[in-house]
């Protein structure tokens, strides 16, 4: 017997060919284009599955299917938008949806997960209701699309995530919205930079000291898994955490219990470990300075986030976001030009959207007309790396303006300064040396091998700097 399903779509482009394809799949299709034709067919008989856009001809597809729900409370429903940002994601799962397609979406994969619905006979979905509006994770790209679901599927679990990402991609603020979104929001979020942190005193950090457990030792401290008691724990930059304390972490998602310094009372914890890295992992596992036991326990879900030049299309939103925030942090009131959004959009940056919006920052600050035009913009991006020469004051005059721009957090001043200057002066050096990373290392300093892990960490590729330049 054929499975019925009803379709509830405005669009008579898109409605054709869900239509068709679901057909061709075996499904008898009802279609109707508003929240009201909805309501009368549903009246009308059974349906084992509704496709539903959010905006209709009368009304919100979303808040209206609660009478919906009452009345079919069996029946699974997805859901279809054009309003492609976390707070539409979040709505739609809220409601307890089977699945939430962004448009445009693979019809493929939406037939399936029909099919899958119809033969569930359940709903299915996440019971969440809040709303992810004032969460900065901006974006309407397909790559986007799919952190969101991602997101969306994590809230109410406490499955371990593995955000993977570049630096500057926005990895802390993806971990802060499953917090805030998810059923542990009433608990703490615990933020750790694993790698601004001194290698003797990680252990500490993480699972606190009891007094006189080491020189300096006064009094005893709690570290941050105690502290994260409820919530979530943020692991940044796992890759770059030491093997010892590696392992006593491992031991600590084992067991669910962790032992402070010095101590011998085992602790019992309730947190949600979130960890990122900006690192590949995989040839740290081979070369033995990850523990590949550790991974699997932290790469329960893993969650890529795309660099921004895989989504030229969200740099406009995004600069706007930021000249909008840098105007309520105090400086001018400013407006890009249509030119300066496309010169922007253009761009690779290699720092992703940190080095967006610390470029958008230094144009508030600097634009002298109300309007940032592409000769502005140009301007800016022609010195957006510090000068490579010019002496201390130079130097100086650079690094103020990274601080004021960036922001660094109390205790991780060094490491960040450190990684934001690092990658200017190693592309000076192979410059310099025409790509030649022996000479460049030679020139540095430093050991050739050191030279080429930097350089990999901050994936800066050699062969661009030829002799020519």
């Amino acid at each position: 017997m054929k499975k019925a399903a009803l379709l509830v779509e405005d669009d008579e482009a898109i409605a054709k060919v869900i239509v068709t394809a679901l057909e061709n799949d075996g499904f008898e299709v009802a279609r109707c284009d508003s929240v009201a034709g909805r309501d009368s067919l549903l009246a009308q008989r059974h349906f084992d599955v509704m496709l539903t856009d959010v905006l209709l001809t009368d009304g919100d597809g979303i808040e209206t299917l609660g009478r919906v729900q009452n009345a079919c409370p069996d029946m699974p429903i997805i859901i279809l938008s054009a309003q492609n940002t976390l707070d539409t994601a979040v709505r739609a799962t809220g409601t307890g949806a089977f699945e939430y397609f962004p448009k445009p979406f693979d019809l493929d994969e939406l037939v399936r997960t029909a099919r899958q619905a119809a033969g569930s006979g359940r709903r299915g979905g996440i019971d969440q209701g809040d709303a992810a509006e004032g969460l900065p994770l901006i974006g309407r790209s397909p790559p986007m699309q799919e952190v969101y679901r991602m997101i969306t599927r994590v809230l109410n679990n406490d499955l371990s995530v593995l955000i993977l990402g570049e630096s500057g991609t926005g990895k802390e603020l993806v971990a802060e919205a499953i917090h805030q979104l998810g059923h542990r929001k009433a608990g703490p979020f615990i933020a750790v930079n694993t790698a601004a942190i001194p290698r003797e005193l990680i252990e500490s950090e993480l699972f606190g000291h009891e007094k006189g457990a080491f020189t300096g030792a006064v009094t005893r401290s709690i570290g941050k898994f105690e502290q994260a008691s409820g919530g979530t724990l943020f692991l940044d930059e796992i890759g770059d955490m030491p093997a010892e304390a590696q392992t006593r972490l491992l031991r600590a998602l084992q067991s669910g219990q962790i032992r402070r310094v010095g101590g011998r009372e085992e602790i019992a914890v309730d947190v949600r470990i979130i960890a990122a890295t900006n690192r590949d992992l995989a040839p740290m596992i081979a070369e033995g300075s990850f523990r590949e036991d550790l991974f699997y326990r932290l790469n329960v879900v893993p969650l890529r986030l795309p660099p921004l030049r895989e989504r030229p299309g969200d740099v406009g939103a995004l600069a706007q976001h930021f000249l909008r925030q840098a105007v309520a942090e105090g400086l001018p009131s400013r407006a890009f030009t249509d030119e300066a959004i496309d010169i922007l959009a253009q761009q690779t940056w290699r720092g992703n959207v940190r080095e967006l919006k610390n470029l958008v920052f230094r144009a508030a600050l600097l634009a002298r007309e109300e309007e940032i035009d592409g000769y502005a913009i140009s301007s800016l991006l022609e010195t957006n790396a510090p000068a490579q020469g010019g002496g201390i004051a130079d130097f100086d005059s650079a690094l103020r303006a990274w601080l004021a721009a960036e922001r660094p957090a109390e205790g991780d001043l060094y490491h960040a300064a450190l990684a934001a200057f690092e990658r200017p002066l190693f592309a000076l050096a192979l410059r310099r040396t025409g790509g030649n990373q022996l000479r460049a290392a030679r020139l540095l300093g430093i050991n050739r091998n050191t030279l080429r892990k930097r350089l990999s960490d901050l994936d800066i590729e050699p062969e661009r700097f030829s002799a020519a330049d």
